[in-house]
């Protein structure tokens, strides 16, 4: 069992940065694939960055819509990953979770999906406006 918890959302402007945390707790967290998903009310869930359970490299999938703003990480010592997310913009206004689940590999390498997730935070509300 593993327990997720999401922290560093708020409001912030156009062009600005935050860093989301999602810290865990539970067993065998070095095990598991974490990745961060977003939403926004009346639109599908988007996969913005998944690592694997070792991190880096091709370990590390990252949606285009956010590649070259948002950078994924985790720190196994501390049981926690983080998403740095620059150069923000309206768009990326959505409540976003973290969420673990046992790592998938494809030819494309580490794959980054909602349903291959087995446990979720509570969401942290990022919304971006002037």
């Amino acid at each position: 069992q593993l327990q997720l918890v999401e922290s560093g959302g708020g409001l912030v402007q156009p062009g600005g940065s935050l860093r989301l945390s999602c810290a865990a707790s539970g067993v065998n967290f070095n095990y598991y694939a974490i990745g961060w998903f977003r939403q926004v009310p009346g639109k599908e869930r988007e996969g913005v960055s998944c690592v694997s359970p070792r991190g880096g490299g091709v370990s590390v999938k990252v949606a285009d819509s956010v590649k070259g703003r948002f950078t994924i990480s985790r720190d196994n010592a501390k049981n926690t990953v983080y998403l740095q997310m620059n150069s923000l913009i309206s768009e990326d206004t959505a409540v976003y979770y973290c969420a673990a689940g046992r790592p998938i590999w494809t030819g494309q390498g580490l794959r980054c999906m909602g349903d291959d997730m087995d446990y979720w935070g509570k969401g942290t509300l990022v919304t971006v406006s002037s």
